[in-house]
């Protein structure tokens, strides 16, 4: 005698299951996160995709793969800005979701080229395309009306010199795709269902490492082109800008006599419009006559013309600013302005946004110091160094030092200062431009033309002006004479590859049709 079917017995169990599975993925999705600051385990990047990419190739379909996909880099975001949570509360949940989205058709590209027993030719264009695909993921996110290139999974290698060196050679762009290959071919290796997908697997690993060796042994370097002394201002944690103005004059005093080229300040170091603050004006041009040096502060304060409040790059010399000024250009989305703040404008009742968008600058600038031997500085300011063609367009118009003038006060006890600091290590390997990172509280740090770095560091608890001797480099860097090839070939890749599906489909029309299935009397 058959057992009554029970509808509810058979459903609850795949139901939980996907759940567990859902989870997995956001958990898979947020491990390689660990490989950024602070824990900087940089070794594990070139494995942490290898769980997220065994789901979305087991998913039972292409639209379930698309689905861990989301999942995954919602993961993935929430980890990498979790240090966010304080200032947008639960509206990071929702940005996490929405830029999760961007990795759905990579989900489904990943699952397309590695589910099943993949043969030598689709285990090829894995090693290929999945890596693609997801810098194509990478330059999406980049565009700073969603939120910029922060955590590019390359970033996660600021220590590596070998990395560093292929920063110089294709920018952050090329150490992702390699570090993401390598992941792909690991994944061809847990198991091994035909032996040619383990040779492939095993060759293209190897191409990996040759490909790091070769750029370690033979990619070419820097050309030295003397030093600069550089004095960098860290004020520490001082409530109001009156204060902190007073205590970034006090520890600049502490330069005179010890010969700066320039000292540099963090950003928003001055909070009066200096147009409008004769005493203020006055006040600097009488530090940079004590310390003979010029200075480069930051003013963060509505113009007098009331155009608005710009973040702006301000050198100023022995009889005060000299009229060469660096609006901020590109702002952190919520934190410097809310897009379609007539929609969105309710983030400023759930968290710290920003009450009033600042202004954008027009043009990027490069300033030049007659009484540093004609030394040529592009400044950047804040979340801007985390952008790679910003250094490389300043370096191209004839910078031969990056500065960046920085604040993440806000963040102070997270991991928000390390990551933003170790940005500069990509940035002078990718343009042969050392760059100086000052900050208002920590982390600030310098960094060679080659990516190393260049004495201590100021961490969140210093309050300090240390004088950095900062060697200058020469020379045109491949990525800076070449931009991010390694995008424009990922997008290369994947268009041929759509092509060749697209034709193969209309030469092929019947192959890979199932069987329409049929209900019988009985069945």
């Amino acid at each position: 005698m058959r057992k009554p079917f029970r509808h509810g017995a058979r459903r609850g169990r795949p139901a939980a299951s996907r759940w567990v599975r859902g989870a997995a993925v956001l958990a898979a999705g947020a491990l390689p996160a660990l490989a950024f600051p602070e824990p900087s385990w940089w070794w594990l990047a070139w494995a942490a995709l290898v769980p997220w990419l065994l789901l979305v190739r087991s998913a039972p379909t292409a639209r379930r793969a698309a689905l861990e996909g989301w999942l995954g880099g919602a993961g993935f975001m929430l980890a990498v800005h979790h240090w966010l949570l304080p200032s947008l509360h639960v509206f990071l949940f929702v940005l996490a979701a929405l830029m999760g989205l961007l990795w759905a058709p990579w989900g489904w590209l990943a699952h397309r080229l590695l589910h099943g027993a993949p043969g030598a030719g689709r285990a090829a264009a894995a090693v290929v395309l999945v890596p693609s695909g997801w810098l194509m993921v990478e330059l999406v996110r980049s565009w700073e009306y969603l939120g910029g290139p922060w955590g590019l999974l390359g970033a996660s290698q600021w220590q590596v010199p070998a990395a560093l060196r292929l920063a110089s050679l294709g920018g952050v762009w090329l150490v992702g795709w390699l570090v993401v290959a390598v992941n792909t071919a690991l994944v061809l290796l847990v198991p091994v269902v035909r032996p040619v997908t383990g040779a492939v697997a095993v060759t293209a690993a190897a191409a990996c490492a040759a490909a790091v060796g070769g750029a370690w042994l033979w990619a070419p370097r820097p050309e030295s082109a003397g030093a600069v002394r550089v004095g960098v201002v860290q004020p520490g944690v001082v409530s109001g800008y009156e204060r902190r103005f007073d205590r970034n004059e006090e520890l600049t005093r502490q330069l005179a006599g010890h010969r700066p080229d320039l000292v540099v300040w963090g950003e928003s170091s001055v909070g009066q419009d200096l147009t409008r603050r004769a005493d203020l004006r006055q006040r600097l041009a009488a530090l940079s006559r004590s310390v003979d040096a010029d200075l480069l502060v930051n003013v963060d304060a509505r113009r007098r013309d009331q155009t608005g409040i710009f973040k702006s790059a301000v050198l100023v010399d022995a009889t005060g600013p000299v009229g060469v000024r660096y609006d901020k250009m590109r702002l952190v989305p919520f934190g410097e302005y809310i897009p379609l703040r007539s929609m969105l404008g309710w983030a400023t009742s759930v968290g710290r946004a920003a009450a009033e968008d600042r202004r954008r600058g027009t043009e990027p600038v490069v300033m030049t110091l007659p009484e540093a031997r004609g030394l040529r500085v592009g400044p950047l300011v804040c979340f801007e160094s985390a952008f790679p063609d910003m250094s490389r367009v300043l370096v191209r118009d004839g910078a031969q030092l990056l500065v960046a003038q920085s604040s993440t006060s806000t963040f102070q006890r997270s991991w928000a200062p390390e990551q933003h600091a170790s940005l500069a290590a990509l940035r002078a390997a990718e343009t042969w431009r050392p760059m100086v990172h000052a900050t208002l509280t920590g982390v600030s740090a310098v960094h060679g033309p080659s990516g190393a770095g260049v004495g201590p560091r100021l961490g969140t608890g210093e309050s300090a002006a240390v004088l950095y001797t900062v060697p200058l480099g020469a020379g045109t860097s491949p990525y800076v004479r070449w931009g991010a090839w390694p995008v424009y070939g990922s997008a290369a890749a994947l268009v041929l590859y759509g092509a060749a599906q697209g034709v193969r489909a209309v030469t092929r029309p019947g192959r890979g049709r199932r069987p329409r299935s049929v209900r019988t009397a009985r069945g």
